[in-house]
């Protein structure tokens, strides 16, 4: 009997919320000192980081319209400071373990830091959504199942580390898009074989007349398909995410042209290698950190100003080719844009008794899109092993934040590194909405000869 009692007051434990709304008074500031997605609204005391004024919401003169590439709407801009091995020292406070690495490692890596442009902004709606889910929204059996949430940022005042989380896996990027992630797997020596990937996503949380019940528990459709070089090329992974993975985990398919049929692969998540990532890359880390959180336990550290990449507009140029963007040891650093901005500090700590290559993960949130920009990654000597960035930009003409200009993820120890979500030499990623069935698994086999 003692048993069957304490199995019960497990299960209510677990399902009792973890991370509670906030009140209507403390929901009253989004808007006032807080932006209306909970961004700090004022800039900080030195003015390096500025007010927020709305964003940036108007395309630029450069700019030819949907399907074009983004353009740079600062063009004049130049660096404030350039932040090196030799000064390093200096601007400690305001770099990530993997940042000061990576200056310690290559003579030729440098930050250079830009003034701050808050360009983020969203419509009108999303900051609607957002201000009722912020006295709606609640996290349940330890932070897998997000119930009353829908449409904006579900956690825009975050009192927990999975809140953030959360709000970076759900921030919003319109109703779905089509685009090319092509990607390189860089050896010591700089050489690389670019793939080229196609991906298109269905986000049924970002729906404007979505709600919890009408999404059927999905929150994003994902297909990608490998399309070059020819001995990978029709390989397919779909993913239906959900939003309670204590209900329903996520689903998952692959399928391979040798064997010409469709299989459920439960290996897609966590610490699986990623698709031609030649293992610099796993399943988890693309979009920064995507997936379940139950294998972590997570701290909230707090928030503090940093060099982070963000308006990457000129790294996201149709001006250069691949092999003037993916250089020896890392990116050209010479494309890249730093800018101060403010981010929550997020560490995940391995559970006992579960398993992932990653020990302890150091999570840097950006406050004014809720995107993931930089990631520190250790190994079980919990010695820094790994480091990710995110570079990003306004898609002013949505508006939303995103997509990524690149992703990379660099090995410290091997001196290798993967760049990926590029699309410098391909067409622009455009924003579409797709139908529910095209992400049905009976469809997914035809889409390989496509």
């Amino acid at each position: 009997m003692r048993l069957q009692i304490a199995w019960c007051m497990s299960l209510l434990l677990a399902a009792a919320p973890v991370a509670a709304k906030v009140s209507a008074e403390e929901a009253a500031r989004l808007g006032q000192d807080l932006t209306p997605i909970g961004a700090q609204k004022a800039g900080n005391e030195d003015g390096s980081i500025p007010a927020w004024e709305g964003g940036l919401t108007t395309p630029p003169p450069c700019y030819q319209g949907e399907g074009s590439r983004y353009c740079d709407p600062f063009p004049e801009d130049r660096p404030v400071l350039t932040v090196t091995a030799a000064n390093a020292e200096q601007y400690r406070d305001q770099l990530s373990a993997g940042q000061l690495a990576m200056l310690q490692k290559f003579d030729s890596y440098k930050l250079n830091v830009y003034p701050t442009r808050r360009t983020s902004a969203f419509p009108d709606f999303v900051y609607e959504a957002t201000a009722r889910n912020a006295v709606n929204a609640t996290l349940e059996f330890e932070g897998e199942s997000l119930k009353n949430a829908i449409l904006g940022f579900p956690f825009p005042i975050p009192k927990s580390a999975q809140e953030v989380i959360w709000n970076h896996k759900l921030r919003y990027r319109g109703v779905g898009g089509a685009r090319w992630n092509n990607q390189a797997a860089v050896t010591p020596s700089g050489a690389f074989t670019l793939v080229e990937i196609t991906e298109d996503v269905k986000f049924p949380y970002a729906a404007r007349d979505a709600t919890p019940d009408s999404i059927d528990n999905i929150i994003i459709y994902f297909l990608q398909i490998v399309r070059a070089p020819p001995r990978l090329a029709g390989q397919i992974t779909l993913v239906h995410e959900t939003m309670d993975q204590v209900r329903e985990p996520r689903r998952a398919w692959q399928y391979s042209p040798g064997q010409r049929r469709i299989r459920r692969a439960p290996n897609v998540a966590y610490d699986n290698p990623s698709t031609a990532s030649d293992g610099l890359r796993t399943n988890d880390q693309l979009d920064a950190f995507n997936g379940a959180t139950d294998r972590y336990t997570w701290k909230l550290i707090g928030k503090k100003e940093m060099f982070v990449p963000f308006n990457s507009y000129k790294l996201h140029s149709d001006a250069y080719d691949y092999d003037e963007v993916i250089l020896k040891g890392h990116i050209n650093q010479d494309l890249s844009r730093y800018e101060r901005r403010r981010v929550w500090v997020v560490e995940a700590n391995l559970r006992p008794r579960t398993s992932h290559m990653f020990k302890r993960r150091v999570f840097y949130v950006e406050e004014d899109s809720w995107g993931i920009v930089l990631v520190d990654l250790y190994d079980n000597r919990d010695q820094l092993w790994r480091w990710q960035e995110m570079h990003t930009f306004q898609a002013y003409d949505k508006p939303f934040v995103g997509p990524p200009a690149m992703e990379t993820a660099y090995d410290l120890q091997s001196g290798r590194y993967i760049a990926y979500s590029m699309n410098n030499q391909a067409p622009e990623t455009i924003e579409r909405d797709f139908e529910k069935s095209y992400f049905d698994p009976s469809n997914v086999s035809k889409q390989s000869f496509k």
